[in-house]
């Protein structure tokens, strides 16, 4: 996720537009469109510069219309996914979507932020801390042969029992899993072997730059994604740490703004690439900002959900398991209601009581998606992780803190260590750490089954989970009070979904 300790992912039943991307198949490929004309002299056009995204329902002439009177609305086009009838435009008529939304052919159109910009963090939850120049010299002394230096400490790997999978295939180069997060650093040494520079971009304003390096983060800007592309496929080479499918391919989508924040119309161009350079799985660790949840009853959060449901729809239409984390704020998202004080996040908060099955978190809660809770080093569902009956998909390690589970020697550490900008390792833990390791599972899931559909790789995914009952009573810190309930069976339930992913099941099936 992004934001530091509130970011989440997962999936559900989801609103209006999601079956316009069959009738909007037929449409032409993505195009950058100039205004086609002035805004009449009544429209004002002095107010604060606003992203939005107007969702269209029809053929090519009703797009063709809707364009004209975006611009008579005093709206400037930045891209037109034609695709999947997804315009993203600028304006400064403080009425434009007001206006927009009574277009004959707008199925819905709103404002992707409250304010320009503002300051934000990043995903994963709590501290993050830097590898030891001391735990790297002890940690290369005790690895095996066929180890690189650091992954004595990567104790998530037997976990899921990836060292065993590794000894079997390391994943198939002809699979790329693409990274739609804050930027990933290529020139890593443990990420350069793997790295698909053709299926990556910025997507920040909406519009996809391939200036080769614009998907790096820049400096001073958040490692998140850097990290996630190091735990889904570090070479095995020798170097640093290992991957969960360090055979296959990793690119790097950058969707994050230099603040931190993830609009939608950057996580949509970011969905729309992958599908169109045919990618096979994305990573998503993150939300979309500024709502944490964004109501369906409310004509700015519903095209929100709509855009970036088409954009996720058309994704895996065109071949791409799409992975999503389930956040880290510790909810319940299959209760009935839940509290929510931090959105919109770009600008003054107000608190709200919301339904989260008709207030949805993006992309995680969007039907298809695969939802991903995290799990720390004794198994146990990670203090900070977000469940829900229903709403979780999966499980994986996305580790916790040490005191509450320690992981046994040679590691020490209850984060996950993995690549960071300027060559460096870090411990980070989140559902933004549990979601990459799912994503590699499915990567070497693809490699063995080229050929597999999304829907039957996600089939596969959830067959090779390994079982894990509720935790019950569930206590993580041991101080006497019950921290979340666990509702469900064996086989599937509220904090492990279908089970916990299992790499050595995954290749041998």
């Amino acid at each position: 996720m992004a934001h530091l300790g509130t970011r989440r992912r997962r999936a559900l039943a989801l609103p209006v537009g999601l079956a316009l991307t069959a009738s909007l198949g037929f449409l032409p490929a993505a195009s950058a469109t100039a205004a086609p004309a002035a805004p009449p002299a009544s429209v004002v056009t002095d107010g604060p510069k606003l992203s939005y995204v107007v969702n269209v329902d029809g053929g090519r002439k009703t797009v063709k219309s809707v364009k004209k009177e975006i611009a008579r609305a005093g709206g400037s086009i930045v891209i037109a996914y034609d695709q999947i009838g997804v315009i993203v435009v600028h304006s400064q008529n403080p009425d434009f979507a007001k206006t927009i939304r009574t277009v004959r052919g707008v199925e819905s159109a709103g404002a992707t932020r409250t304010a320009p910009m503002a300051a934000a963090t990043d995903t994963s939850t709590g501290s993050e801390r830097p590898l030891t120049a001391q735990e790297a010299v002890t940690s290369a002394s005790k690895a095996e042969a066929e180890q690189d230096p650091l992954e004595p400490l990567q104790w998530s790997l037997p976990a899921i029992e990836a060292d065993k999978a590794h000894k079997r295939t390391l994943g198939s180069k002809k699979v790329t899993v693409a990274v739609i997060d804050t930027g990933v650093d290529d020139t890593h040494p443990d990420l350069a072997p793997n790295f698909d520079q053709r299926a990556s971009a910025n997507c920040v304003t909406g519009k996809p730059d391939t200036t080769p390096g614009s998907w790096r983060p820049a400096a001073g800007e958040s490692d998140h994604g850097t990290h996630v592309a190091g735990t889904i496929a570090a070479a095995k080479n020798g170097v640093g740490v290992t991957g969960v499918a360090p055979g296959v391919k990793v690119s790097g989508i950058k969707v994050s703004t230099t603040a931190g924040f993830f609009y939608t119309e950057a996580v949509v161009c970011g969905f729309v690439w992958a599908a169109e350079k045919g990618v096979e799985i994305t990573n998503n660790s993150y939300y979309t900002d500024p709502w944490l949840f964004n109501c369906k009853n409310d004509p700015d959060q519903t095209a929100l959900v709509e855009a970036v449901s088409r954009a996720t729809t058309y994704a895996e239409r065109k071949g791409a398991v799409n992975v999503a984390a389930a956040g880290n704020d510790g909810l319940d998202l299959a209760a009935d209601e839940l509290k929510d004080t931090t959105s919109p996040n770009d600008t003054t908060p107000v608190d709200r009581v919301i339904d989260p099955s008709e207030c949805l978190d993006i992309p995680t809660q969007i039907p298809g998606v695969v939802t991903t809770s995290s799990l720390g080093a004794k198994g146990l569902k990670s203090s900070f992780s977000n469940y829900g009956d229903g709403v979780i998909d999966i499980s994986a390690p996305g580790g916790d803190r040490t005191a509450y589970q320690q992981p046994d020697a040679p590691a020490t550490d209850g984060r996950i260590l993995s690549t960071s900008t300027g060559g460096r390792y870090v411990y980070k833990a989140g559902t933004s750490m549990a979601t990459p390791h799912a994503a590699g599972v499915l990567a070497l899931i693809k490699s063995k089954h080229p050929g597999a559909s999304p829907a039957a790789l996600k089939a596969l995914l959830y067959a090779q989970a390994d079982d894990r009952a509720c935790t019950n009573p569930y206590d993580y810190n041991g101080d006497g009070t019950v921290d979340a309930v666990c509702e469900g069976g064996k086989k599937n339930n509220g904090f492990y979904g279908a089970g916990v992913v299992n790499a050595l099941d995954a290749v041998r099936r």
